[in-house]
């Protein structure tokens, strides 16, 4: 079959600054990304076809490194057996920030979108019964599964669950795992990371600086009380993440 696949994917995680690394990788001569972003084919569009998929990178020139930005791909439950399955070499780079904040700006998204009518608390509670059966939808080829997609605040910062599908199939040195927030603390540092897993040639960081994406600021209203039951429901993750992985919140 015709047609470039890429290089590297870059997973995830939903509101963990994926949108900030798009925009530095695309600044670098080497690199080609689909225009926009999430092309979201091992997630919504994989009825599409390999065919389709490779079309969207066929403005790459020979010489570039070809990429794909989806963050659904680390939460949906197919992605990571479809991936390896076409891209069983592929480079992996997971985006993952602090997962109570994370899950926080989260539903502030959706809710700004208009995709969520419940109060926080309401929607922390009924996010089990909304993605219930929701796995089996997405065994399907197309399928879909709103809530899975919208409302999966806590479920999206279960990192653990979702890195241990992908390590089930992938060598650990296929993927890079960084922090969120290390990439706006210190972004030439990651950036030199970045660029160095990916074998792309040395180039400064793009002027202008990073900053991450705050929304507007609605995640400081948050209660305490409220924070506190997320860090008691996702202290799993902190744990694991700690002790699998070194990497701490």
């Amino acid at each position: 079959m015709e047609g470039r696949l890429p290089d590297f994917l870059v997973p995830g995680a939903q509101k963990g600054g994926t949108t900030t690394l798009q925009t530095l990788l695309a600044s670098h001569p080497q690199v080609f990304l689909p225009p926009g972003k999430e092309v979201h084919y091992f997630s919504l569009h994989y009825d599409r076809g390999e065919a389709w998929y490779r079309e969207q990178f066929a403005k790459a020139a020979p010489s570039q490194c070809c990429g794909d930005i989806t963050p659904y791909y680390l939460f949906h439950p197919e992605a990571p057996r479809r991936i390896q399955a076409l891209l069983p070499k592929v480079r992996l780079v997971l985006l993952l920030r602090d997962p109570v904040e994370r899950a926080v700006s989260q539903y502030f998204h959706s809710l700004r979108l208009g995709l969520e009518p419940l109060s926080l608390e309401q929607a922390l509670l009924a996010e089990t019964e909304r993605l219930a059966g929701a796995e089996a939808t997405l065994d399907t080829p197309g399928g879909r599964h709103r809530s899975h997609q919208e409302h999966s605040y806590l479920g999206r910062s279960r990192y653990e669950q979702q890195l241990e599908r992908y390590l089930r199939l992938f060598q650990r040195e296929q993927l890079l795992i960084l922090r969120s927030e290390d990439l706006f603390a210190e972004p030439v540092r990651i950036w030199q990371q970045l660029l160095a897993f990916l074998d792309l040639d040395p180039q400064p960081l793009p002027s202008g600086g990073i900053r991450a994406n705050a929304g507007a600021g609605e995640a400081s209203g948050v209660p305490l009380t409220v924070r506190r039951m997320l860090r008691h429901r996702l202290e799993p993750t902190y744990g694991a993440m700690a002790s699998h992985f070194g990497i701490v919140w």
